[in-house]
C-alpha cells in the first residue's frame, strides 16, 4: 500500500520500444527532481495502490524518467497499455534496493571472506545477486543459490562472469 509520505501522480502505461523493458510509464518532471539525487535514483512504488515494490527511476532522455513495469507485474495488476495508472513512489532508503535474504546475511555473518567480496560489487551488482536469490521460491532454494553465488565470488577473485555464475545455477 503507498505510504504517506510518498509523491503521487496518475501517468499512462505505455509500451516500451526496447529489448529490456516491456512496457512503462513516465514520472512528472517536478516529481523526478524531489527524488533523484548524486546517490541514488531507487524508489519504491506503488501501481493503482497494489503493495510496494523497490524499482528505479530510469533516464528517458531529455531529463524525463520512467519506471519499467515487466509483463508479470502488469498481469498481476490487470494492467494494459495505453491505460491510466495511479502512482505512488517514494526514495527507497534501504541499504541495498532489494531486500536481503535471510539465508544470503546469515552466510555473510559466518564467511567474512564473502562478506568483503559481496560488499566490493556496486550497488548494481549486489541488486543483481539479490534478486537472482530472492527469486527462489523456497528456503533451500535460496540458500543454495547464496552458496553458489558467495562461492563464484571467491573462485572468480571477487568478479562476476555472468554466464559461468548462471550454469553453476541451473547446475546445481
Amino acid at each position: 500500500m503507498p505510504s504517506k509520505t510518498a509523491l503521487q501522480f496518475t501517468s499512462r502505461l505505455e509500451q516500451s520500444h526496447n529489448r529490456l523493458w516491456g512496457g512503462h510509464f513516465g514520472v512528472p518532471i517536478s516529481v523526478a527532481q524531489k527524488l533523484v539525487d548524486a546517490g541514488s535514483r531507487r524508489v519504491v512504488c506503488s501501481i493503482n495502490g497494489s503493495p510496494e515494490y523497490q524499482c528505479a527511476l530510469l533516464p528517458h532522455g531529455d531529463g524525463l524518467y520512467v519506471v519499467s513495469v515487466n509483463k508479470k507485474l502488469r498481469s498481476a495488476l490487470g494492467l494494459s497499455f495505453g491505460m491510466a495508472v495511479h502512482v505512488s513512489l517514494r526514495k527507497d532508503e534501504s541499504k541495498y534496493g532489494l531486500p536481503m535474504p535471510e539465508e544470503l546475511e546469515e552466510l555473510l555473518r559466518q564467511d567474512k571472506e564473502g562478506h568483503r567480496l559481496f560488499h566490493s560489487l556496486t550497488a548494481g551488482r549486489q541488486r543483481t545477486l539479490l534478486y537472482t536469490i530472492n527469486s527462489a521460491k523456497n528456503t533451500e532454494t535460496r540458500l543454495t543459490r547464496a552458496v553458489i553465488i558467495i562461492r563464484h565470488l571467491k573462485a572468480n577473485g571477487g568478479k562476476i562472469n555472468y554466464r559461468q555464475l548462471s550454469q553453476m545455477l541451473r547446475k546445481r
